[in-house]
């Protein structure tokens, strides 16, 4: 029996595939199932794991949009066009909804409002309150940010705020603009530092209009967070793309409330090695800020590892620190690649 804790898009899905693939599973979620939130991008990476992992390709497209390009301007004469194939935005809520309709769909054992609050690493026992729940298999945190799998394997790797602000908008109704539709357009001022002062970045097409702000300010208190009027915020957004504000005061005027988060990394480069027994997967080992736009993809590519460690009877261990790697490796090839076009 696998253990998940943690009911978001990686823990989820990797559920359902295990399951579907004959492997007991037994996930635990704090939260009710398909909840909602901001939108995301998943690309062609992401697309084919889900694949892979036994989701319907057909079901992802029906509650997605298809992007055909980001479009990227820090200033006037600084214009990056990037045409995208396999790129699709979804609304997190959709998302969910579909991978947990697979997860249901098979003999997962599937478990909403039931937070797990400590465990064991020794034993591998789980606790719910005063409840011990006995584990005999593998486990998988997959809990978020704020793991608690994490936290007690790992404690010395707490989440940091990762310099920015997240204000994520979408509109009462489609708008039209003059901006190219299907295309996700970002529009920044630069700062001195590496990250920009601000960003202002948006999405439209016949069905939906979407839009986000990143802001280079100090981390919000708690009570700030979530869904917000935007009238709080909408001199603050106004000012992040002045280049565009018709385009900007277009968008807020006809969007109601935002959703505000603090943008937050979770280190890896001095991650404890994982054991046989204890792993962790996606934003719970590794969470990074929105602005590097593949979290959700990474978490999806550690569950697909996962699940072939498990089928294959190959060491679970090592296929997540082979992830890590990966991952690492990475990173630091976009770190450079962002520094030679800066």
């Amino acid at each position: 029996m696998v253990t998940i804790v943690g009911g978001g898009i990686s823990g989820t899905v990797l559920a359902g595939a295990l399951a579907a693939g004959g492997h007991s599973a037994i996930l635990y979620e704090r939260q009710p199932a398909a909840r909602g939130g901001q939108f995301l991008v998943l690309d062609d990476r992401a697309h084919r794991a889900l694949a892979e992992l036994g989701v319907s390709v057909n079901e992802l497209h029906s509650v997605s949009h298809a992007l055909t390009g980001l479009r990227v301007a820090h200033s006037a004469d600084r214009v990056r066009d990037n045409p995208r194939e396999g790129y699709r935005l979804y609304f997190r809520i959709d998302l969910m909804r579909v991978l947990s309709e697979f997860a249901s769909a098979t003999a997962a054992q599937l478990h909403y409002d039931t937070a797990i609050t400590s465990v064991d690493p020794a034993t591998g026992a789980l606790r719910t309150g005063a409840v011990e729940i006995p584990c005999d298999g593998p486990i998988v945190g997959a809990d978020g940010p704020d793991s608690i799998v994490r936290q007690c394997v790992d404690p010395d790797r707490r989440p940091e705020y990762a310099g920015q602000v997240v204000i994520y908008g979408t509109t009462s109704r489609p708008v039209r603009l003059d901006s190219a539709p299907h295309v996700l357009h970002f529009q920044g001022q630069r700062g001195d530092d590496a990250i920009p002062d601000s960003t202002f970045g948006h999405f439209w097409n016949d069905d939906v209009s979407v839009w986000f702000t990143r802001l280079t300010i100090p981390p919000l208190p708690i009570e700030d967070l979530g869904v917000r009027p935007v009238d709080l915020w909408a001199e603050q957004i106004r000012r992040a793309a002045p280049s565009i504000g018709e385009l900007v005061e277009t968008m807020v005027t006809a969007t109601d409330s935002v959703h505000v988060i603090n943008a937050r990394n979770v280190p890896l480069a001095a991650a404890r090695p994982p054991s046989e027994r204890i792993v962790l997967c996606g934003d719970a080992d590794h969470a990074i800020t929105p602005a590097a736009g593949v979290g959700a993809r990474d978490a999806i590519e550690d569950a697909r590892a996962i699940v072939q460690a498990i089928t294959s009877g190959a060491s679970l261990s090592k296929a997540v620190s082979a992830r890590r790697s990966e991952i690492l490796a990475e990173r630091d090839r976009v770190e450079r690649a962002y520094q030679r076009v800066r």
